[in-house]
């Protein structure tokens, strides 16, 4: 039966833990995408209209599970530097993952065990989606198909109309857009507002 404590650790899962997981995914292209010299990095967390740009982090107004991950060109670019980074956010869940585990075995993070180990079940969730090709409702390869045809026939597939990985000035125009949409609304709101209704 679904009770109080049940609600209590759902809502710990989707307002924490989800999205703890969701951004250490999303540092795995980060980290891996430094390494080769990454362009304009930007790592947005949440969505809908931004709420503040700190350095390479764009914080945007709603909270959310959605985070991602965008560039504009790498300097060493090739197939061993796109190998690193799609892998970048498997690999990142899976040390995180076998970190914690490894603490729990040993008689660490007892307190909170029951957090951990729900922690840990969302990271291999996340590894699983992400290391198992396919391609996704919206036709776009997830990370385990790009892997597996570079890997095997040598190719990328992470080419579409839109990319698997957006630019960051491609980005950073749209919040733009939607920013300037926004002002605008409110700008007709008020002057609704400031005309009185007979």
């Amino acid at each position: 039966m679904f009770g109080l404590s049940d609600l209590a650790s759902l809502i710990i899962s989707v307002f924490i833990i989800l999205p703890v997981v969701t951004f250490l995914r999303e540092s795995g292209y980060l980290i891996a995408s430094v390494i080769f010299g990454v362009k304009n990095p930007r790592l947005t967390i949440g969505s809908g209209p931004r709420f503040k740009k700190i350095g390479i982090f764009d914080i945007r107004k709603y909270y959310h599970l959605y985070s991602w991950f965008s560039f504009d060109s790498l300097k060493r670019d090739g197939k061993f530097a796109y190998i690193c980074i799609y892998a970048g956010p498997i690999l990142i869940n899976l040390v995180v993952a076998f970190a914690i585990n490894a603490l729990l075995a040993n008689g660490f993070l007892e307190d909170y065990r029951i957090f951990w180990e729900r922690f840990i079940f969302y990271v291999f969730y996340y590894v699983l989606l992400d290391i198992v090709p396919m391609f996704t409702l919206n036709g776009k390869p997830n990370n385990g198909m790009i892997l597996y045809e570079m890997l095997r026939y040598g190719k990328r597939i992470d080419y579409n109309n839109d990319p698997f990985i957006p630019a960051t000035t491609d980005v950073e125009e749209e919040v733009q857009e939607q920013m300037e949409k926004i002002e605008e609304m409110i700008e007709e709101e008020n002057k609704s507002d400031s005309h009185p209704r007979s």
